[in-house]
């Protein structure tokens, strides 16, 4: 995980959950086909880095309750889930298939915080979040709307509960905001050297 410790503090628990997580994708891989093959060779930059680009945003306080909505195979949910032990994640997708991925991972990870749902945002009940995050799911303004009565009125961190929404370029997407939305977008290559990130972005988008 030389990338990933080129960029964050990692302890020994931490660094052994990436490096199992990476042999748990290529498995998985061979069998459903979870990530392009260009991309599982890459897989460290494109997907765990990537992903990790949240935690360069914001540093969840413990007990701060996740929502990984559209999570695929753990993007950016389970990455999320080792970097911050004490904080809670709940993924979902619509994806039968891709849920029992995320499931089998959580397992073999032993990943205590996290946990997996077959659904959609809209069937959500009874539970409330202070942020949802995604990758590459939906135009902001479906996010917008199918989270909405998902957020939790408590407040642990001087960001604004809200959307944390990875992206590719945001120039057309912005439009969808209206006047009243207060929103940040942060270019990726803020954070990270290697040219994959140089057309990425963070969209904040608050509650």
């Amino acid at each position: 995980m030389k990338l990933i410790k080129k960029y964050f503090d990692l302890d020994e628990l931490q660094t052994e959950r990436f490096e199992q997580l990476f042999e748990l994708y290529k498995e998985w891989n061979a069998q459903i086909n979870l990530i392009s093959r260009k991309d599982i060779d890459n897989l460290e930059e494109r997907h765990f880095l990537h992903s990790l680009a949240i935690a360069k945003f914001i540093d969840f306080k413990n007990g701060t309750r996740v929502l990984d909505l559209g999570c695929g195979g753990g993007f950016p949910g389970i990455m999320l889930a080792i970097y911050f032990p004490e904080v809670s994640f709940t993924m979902i997708d619509g994806r039968n298939k891709k849920i029992m991925v995320v499931n089998d991972l959580i397992e073999k990870l032993k990943l205590t915080n996290a946990k997996a749902i077959h659904g959609r945002a809209e069937e959500l009940k009874g539970e409330q979040y202070e942020f949802v995050v995604t990758r590459a799911v939906a135009k902001i303004d479906k996010l917008m709307f199918w989270t909405t009565r998902l957020f939790s009125e408590d407040q642990r961190h001087a960001l604004p509960n809200g959307i944390i929404a990875l992206k590719g370029n945001l120039t057309d997407e912005i439009d969808l905001l209206s006047k009243n939305d207060y929103y940040e977008r942060v270019p990726l290559k803020t954070y990270y050297d290697e040219a994959f990130f140089l057309e990425k972005e963070l969209l904040y988008v608050q509650y």
